[in-house]
């Protein structure tokens, strides 16, 4: 890790006792820290943030300034802090900011960087956060398993395994905000497939094929009372490139929206949602329920027109009682207008913001390296592309995001670390909608990410702990699927 040339010219002729730094020479610049955790807006109850500086140290001594208190580390190359004591000095320390200075020596001399900053917000991140791990080029899919961190410490475990399985895929964990005991995944299974849906603690595996829909679902959002899923039902196609600096693209053929009633196990449709000629995809339904949100593209010759595949981002009112849909579809974000593709809409739970990723063209943002988490304010219209969350230097796809439960806080996976491996980011957002500059989820050993090959892939996050493990996973598995009954479509 680099130094900067303005402080090595500082460092000459300096020296100090091994246990007094006092006397170092103050350089202008920050420290480069890994992971960046330099001047950020952090939640009140998230893990101890440490971190390493250069390998051209040997010794560092980290001095944390609040308004209430003061503490101090010190480590070989490594800033490690004490879980409790992290937790308390956060605690303290809420609504302000904390100062963080660095004292870094190498054969016997000491420098003193400039401080960054913590801001330590009011508000807490939800503390578990699930995720799938896989192998980031997709070519082994068999080995996979859906994790649960508590965000808040380092504690981590399987919930759901395929070697459990028969080595099923597993994927999309996706939780319900205002139900947030209810959550669904999906296993791939050519016997023993289906959807399981957790409500509560009691799993159910739902076979959501019907003769009359293209697939199972697939891409899903709760109604948040909790009856209803909105599910995408796809002909997804994988393809490689053949030149170096492009890997793949991973395409629908063709899509549908369907939403799935939990009640009665009846699947329906309607025409806002299902067109002839349109590829209707990623539903996500509004925090009240009352409206749809989905993405949709005319459909184009594939593959050969794919880079033309660009979709909007609509919305069509949706009414429980009749499970019909309006039959005006409003667009909030036009493809022709910016000329770019949207996908992943995720409404905030307050219903002020829905987040998007935007990138150049087609179905799938996640190996477009262009990829970024835009905003747009629900009751103005206006786009607020996120130059912080993104870290817009960097050009790696940004994408899989979701909202704490109180709207104050997203996790989303970023490729920004090396082009291919997703590790899950986290960015405050504040009451006017802007956007703070986003930082990896910490881990007790800072140099993780560099030896941890496999991606973080679709980051959830969760008020209350999923109650259910890889023993109950095992047991749903081997169970027969509940069928359902499609009602009705275009």
């Amino acid at each position: 890790m680099p130094v900067c040339f303005s402080c090595l010219l500082l460092i000459v002729g300096v020296c100090c006792s091994k246990s007094d730094f006092s006397k170092a020479i103050q350089v202008s610049c920050e420290p480069f820290i890994y992971p960046d955790y330099t001047d950020i807006v952090i939640p009140p109850n998230i893990a101890p943030l440490n971190f390493m500086v250069s390998d051209s140290f040997d010794r560092v001594i980290a001095t944390l300034k609040g308004t209430k208190g003061e503490m101090q580390v010190k480590g070989r190359r490594k800033i490690s802090f004490k879980d409790h004591f992290f937790k308390v000095f956060l605690e303290e320390n809420k609504g302000d900011t904390i100062w963080i200075e660095v004292a870094a020596r190498k054969d016997g001399k000491w420098i003193k960087y400039s401080p960054f900053f913590w801001f330590v917000a009011n508000e807490p991140i939800d503390p578990w956060l699930t995720y799938r791990l896989i192998e980031p080029g997709y070519e082994v899919w068999n080995k996979i398993n859906i994790s649960l961190r508590n965000v808040t410490n380092f504690q981590v475990k399987v919930i759901a395994d395929n070697n459990m399985a028969d080595n099923a895929c597993m994927n999309c964990h996706t939780a319900n905000k205002q139900n947030p005991e209810m959550s669904f995944f999906h296993i791939r299974h050519s016997k023993r497939g289906g959807t399981i849906v957790n409500e509560r603690g009691h799993l159910r595996k739902i076979n959501t094929t019907s003769d009359k829909t293209i697939s199972a679902g697939v891409y899903g959002s709760w109604h948040p009372r909790g009856r209803f899923i909105a599910f995408s039902t796809n002909i997804i196609v994988p393809a490689f490139y053949s030149v170096p600096h492009k890997k793949m693209e991973v395409y629908d053929a063709t899509s549908d929206l369907v939403i799935l009633d939990l009640k009665r196990n009846e699947i329906f449709s309607g025409e806002a949602i299902s067109q002839e000629g349109k590829f209707e995809t990623f539903p996500e339904f509004s925090a009240d329920g009352k409206r749809l949100f989905f993405c949709v593209a005319d459909s184009v010759k594939l593959p050969d027109d794919y880079k033309f595949l660009k979709y909007n981002l609509c919305v069509v009112d949706f009414d429980t009682a009749s499970r019909t849909f309006g039959e005006k579809v409003d667009t909030i974000f036009s493809a022709d207008r910016y000329n770019k593709t949207v996908s992943e809409p995720r409404v905030s739970p307050d219903g002020k913001y829905i987040l998007v990723t935007v990138f150049d063209y087609g179905t799938f943002p996640i190996w477009h390296s262009e990829a970024k988490l835009n905003l747009i304010d629900l009751k103005t219209g206006e786009i607020n592309p996120l130059p912080d969350v993104n870290n817009n230097n960097k050009k790696y796809s940004n994408s899989y995001h979701c909202w704490s439960s109180n709207s104050r806080w997203i996790v989303f996976a970023s490729k920004r670390e090396n082009g291919l491996y997703g590790m899950p980011y986290f960015a405050y957002i504040d009451k006017k909608g802007q956007g703070h500059k986003s930082f990896v989820l910490p881990q007790r050993n800072p140099e993780f990410y560099g030896y941890f090959y496999k991606s973080f892939n679709i980051p959830e996050l969760f008020a209350v702990q999923p109650n259910f493990g890889v023993a109950d996973i095992e047991r749903i598995f081997k169970e027969p699927a509940e069928k359902v009954t499609f009602i009705g479509g275009r």
